[in-house]
């Protein structure tokens, strides 16, 4: 798809069916999913799934605060965009539930809450930044949440492998169709906003390749994130389709053609990780 204007971009996306929609959600046969067996070693993975995507309001409030979020094609972008990965969150606290697994009534707000506030000065000084730098910032912000959204497809593919549990294949594969949808927004204005002008090429690539970590990591504890990764991508074939789903495409962005920072953070993670299932779980 080629795009001309971000506007372009958005006018592509409004086009795009949800596919969690009402008659989804109630469509799920919940009243199934104790009649097949899950493996107890996922439940942190699905913890920090549900808790990433809880905290999208949090990452949208901080990109309010910067020229990124008040370009106006952008900003429509992410009032759905939150509105879908919230309700990922809640299909897949509602998940752990049917397997049996607990959750408070206010988890959502637990969620919040835990965040660290070395995390919350750290993104408040950097929307400071950003407003310094201005709306060259915006390519740096896209290609960021392009990874993120094509990393976490890649992770919810993974779990359907791993999990091999059919009412949560059924679940997760109405998520990863929303989360590509996003991550093509994302990829599409991110290669907008690159080809303006090489400072926004240098200072993205700059970022990404100083200051990227797997989704999540920073506003969950790492430990959280190593047990994750190392769960989803300890497997040989992870390098491969990892560099196939996320890294290859990344490296089609002007000024990204040998990106490898994404592979060797995750893969490195994979293979040195070793923290326990209790010290993962929130």
């Amino acid at each position: 798809m080629n795009f001309e204007t971000n506007k372009d971009v958005l006018n592509w996306f409004e086009r795009q069916e949800r596919s969690l929609t009402p008659e989804f959600l109630g469509a799920i046969p919940w009243h199934e999913v104790r009649d097949h067996p899950f493996d107890e070693k996922l439940i942190p993975v699905l913890f920090y799934m549900r808790d990433v995507e809880t905290l999208t309001d949090m990452y949208h409030r901080e990109l309010l605060r910067t020229p990124t979020g008040k370009d106006p094609h952008i900003s429509k972008f992410m009032e759905r965009w939150g509105v879908e990965e919230i309700t990922h969150g809640e299909v897949l606290n509602r998940f752990l539930n049917e397997i049996g697994v607990q959750t408070d009534e206010k988890w959502q707000t637990q969620v919040r809450r835990a965040v660290t506030t070395a995390y919350n000065a750290k993104a408040y000084l950097l929307s400071m930044i950003t407003n310094l730098v201005g709306k060259r910032f915006t390519a740096t912000h896209m290609t960021f949440g392009a990874i993120h959204e094509m990393e976490a497809a890649l992770g919810y593919r993974r779990l359907i492998a791993l999990g091999d549990h059919p009412v949560l294949t059924h679940i997760v594969n109405g998520i990863i169709r929303e989360e590509a949808i996003h991550a093509q927004f994302y990829r599409s204005v991110a290669r907008l906003e690159l080809q303006r002008n090489e400072f926004a090429q240098k200072m993205a690539r700059w970022v990404i390749e100083h200051f990227w970590a797997p989704v999540g990591q920073g506003s969950l504890a790492k430990r959280r994130t190593e047990y994750t990764i190392k769960t989803l991508f300890g497997g040989e074939d992870a390098n491969e389709s990892l560099d196939k789903a996320v890294s290859q495409r990344v490296r089609q962005l002007p000024g990204f053609a040998d990106l490898n920072k994404i592979n060797d953070t995750i893969m490195h993670m994979a293979t040195t990780s070793n923290v326990s299932f209790e010290a993962a779980l929130p």
